[in-house]
């Protein structure tokens, strides 16, 4: 239903069918974040074509092989262009991830990526890797001096640590806090 889809991009949708994110198969993400992106796009009274086709091209970067420097959405941006996708779908597939997109077609797709990826289920995540993880972040917060305890929950999307309250002032409190941030971002594997 994109008739007017370069032949070149055709193929590297193509490829997605043969690659993964999660255990998810990004062919079928990608075409379930359209229809969700299409629908969004209807109830807003939106474009859903300009929607459905910047989903359906929201993660074309992840067809090339790992041996081209930069993100996913950098790469789909350069592709999108040098196939001349217009300018709104180009800035949609560059902006998927960011937390400040300047389009609403890049809110849509964002909203639809994620409705996406966080069906229960969808997503697989070994057990071992699942406990090692938390126990990473447990342990990034237990190595600071003055903390009490630390426990990684939601599944390790957020980590509460308790201070020791006579060693540990408020300020001392919100320096540890940016310190295990660091930390974590520096050293720890997370999806």
């Amino acid at each position: 239903q994109l008739p007017d889809l370069h032949i070149e991009l055709m193929k590297l949708i193509g490829r997605l069918r043969y690659r993964t994110s999660y255990s998810q198969n990004v062919l079928e993400h990608i075409k379930e974040v359209a229809q969700y992106a299409g629908d969004i796009a209807d109830e807003l009274k939106l474009d859903r074509r300009i929607a459905t086709r910047a989903a359906l091209l929201h993660d074309i970067g992840k067809s090339i092989d790992k041996t081209i420097e930069g993100s996913h959405a950098n790469i789909g941006y350069d592709l999108a262009k040098k196939y001349n996708e217009n300018d709104i779908i180009c800035k949609v597939i560059a902006e998927h991830h960011d937390d400040e997109p300047t389009s609403v077609y890049t809110w849509i797709v964002k909203i639809a990526d994620a409705l996406s990826s966080s069906r229960p289920g969808v997503r697989h995540d070994t057990f071992e890797a699942y406990v090692k993880r938390l126990d990473q972040l447990e342990n990034i917060a237990n190595s600071f001096s003055g903390i009490k305890s630390s426990y990684a929950i939601l599944a390790g999307r957020e980590l509460r640590v308790a201070v020791e309250p006579e060693l540990v002032s408020d300020d001392d409190a919100d320096k540890i806090a940016e310190n295990i941030k660091t930390e974590i971002e520096r050293t720890a594997n997370y999806p």
